[in-house]
């Protein structure tokens, strides 16, 4: 290694006293000046340009990429996933007797949550059922008795009709009685007549006008009494249509019975995942008392909270971009479907008034509901109260994209638009 290192020291001297004899023509004259080897170029002198080089490409790509899509693109990181969450609470009171939905547990519409010990109602309707039959049984007396005045009416009537009858027998009874009277008179003036047949004839001429007022007071009566049974029949119907309608009450408490019992099986009014159970078996419930909570994951949303002054680009169909932080940043794409109509702080419990007092500019922000894809949504990964990153891409897809050119008016296509009417 030593030998190595004295020949590579020596070979330069070497070398340089044998330019000096080349350079002299071999003779003992003067030495000519030995012409300088071109330094070569260091590798630092490349990487500096190519670093400027491609920090000036990067930069140009970026400012291209923001030209064309990133100017166009409203982002928010207030935003988080909302569903319509139902809080499911018992409409009767009772005791727990079954809870048949576990904690985070995925249900259907119509499966059986919690089972309210249902004794008391079964009862009920049992109950208000007898009532009912009870209630049938009296209007069915009270029609009887109906059909049975329309007879007694129907034969005052006969009677009435007899009584008439007989008032018209007693009038002509009557009639020819008096003419018998007034012949019997004339004969008795006259002496053709004896004094008998004249009496004979006054007292058959007051028979038969005590007969007519017998006749007339029985034809009374008998109108009476049928107008009395007519009234009898109205208030037995007056009756039954009281019974009819105290009927169609006992049908309406059955009803609520019924209802009340139905209210005992509490089941999931659409697909969803319980959660924050309350109830418990054995526990003594009273309408309103919360027992869970179900969620439905299937129709998750994303409510985003924009800023005031990032509202104007936005509109109803436009595709949005949106991370989720518990996915890792994974991006799902959603939908805009409404804007809300007023500023969050206006739904506040306290709104704001400025017209009193300092003011103090804040900016406010708007609600706007996106609506997530059905294929995320299948995952039961995005659920409520997540954290999102939501960014709105406010550029017109149906448009082509803008150019360089067209920003700066050179774009032939541009021009040729422009100069149409």
């Amino acid at each position: 290694m030593a030998l190595e290192s004295d020949v590579k020291t020596q070979a330069p001297a070497e070398i340089a006293q044998a330019g000096a004899v080349l350079a002299s023509g071999g003779q003992g004259g003067a030495l000519a000046p030995i012409a300088k080897s071109k330094p070569r170029r260091s590798v630092r002198s490349f990487i500096l340009p190519a670093i400027v080089i491609a920090a000036i490409g990067y930069g140009g790509m970026k400012g291209y990429d923001w030209f064309v899509n990133g100017r166009f693109l409203v982002s928010t990181d207030d935003a988080y996933v909302g569903a319509d969450t139902a809080i499911i609470s018992a409409k009767v009171a009772g005791h727990v007797a079954q809870v048949a939905a576990a904690d985070n547990s995925f249900v259907h519409a119509g499966d059986l949550l919690v089972k309210i010990d249902d004794g008391d109602y079964q009862l009920a309707v049992a109950t208000a059922k007898s009532k009912i039959a009870t209630q049938d049984a009296t209007i069915q007396r009270i029609c009887r008795q109906v059909e049975a005045q329309g007879a007694v009416i129907a034969q005052m009537q006969a009677q009435v009709d007899a009584a008439h009858a007989q008032l018209l027998a007693s009038e002509a009874d009557r009639q020819r009685a008096s003419l018998e009277f007034d012949r019997s008179h004339k004969l008795a003036e006259t002496s053709f007549g004896s004094q008998q047949r004249l009496e004979q004839a006054a007292a058959d001429r007051a028979r038969t006008a005590a007969a007519l007022t017998g006749a007339g007071a029985s034809a009374a009566g008998a109108e009476a009494a049928q107008s009395g049974a007519r009234a009898n029949l109205d208030v037995l119907e007056a009756q039954k249509l009281e019974a009819v309608r105290v009927r169609g009450e006992l049908e309406t408490t059955l009803a609520k019975a019924e209802r009340d019992l139905s209210f005992t099986t509490i089941t999931a009014p659409f697909d969803g995942v319980v959660g924050n159970r309350a109830a418990e078996l054995g526990e003594y419930v009273q309408p309103g008392t919360r027992l869970l909570a179900l969620v439905p994951l299937s129709s998750a949303y994303v409510d985003a909270n924009f800023k005031e002054t990032q509202l104007a680009s936005i509109r109803p169909g436009q595709k949005v971009d949106i991370a989720v932080d518990s996915l890792d940043g994974r991006v799902v794409e959603g939908v805009v479907t409404s804007v809300a109509p007023a500023s969050g702080a206006q739904f506040s419990l306290l709104p704001p008034d400025n017209a009193t007092g300092n003011f103090t500019k804040v900016v406010q922000r708007v609600g706007v509901r996106i609506a997530l894809p059905a294929d995320a949504l299948q995952k039961g990964d995005l659920r409520p109260g997540l954290s999102v990153v939501a960014t709105v891409r406010t550029r017109d897809e149906n448009l082509p994209k803008p150019t360089l050119l067209g920003a700066l008016g050179l774009d032939a296509s541009a021009q040729v638009k422009s100069a149409k009417p």
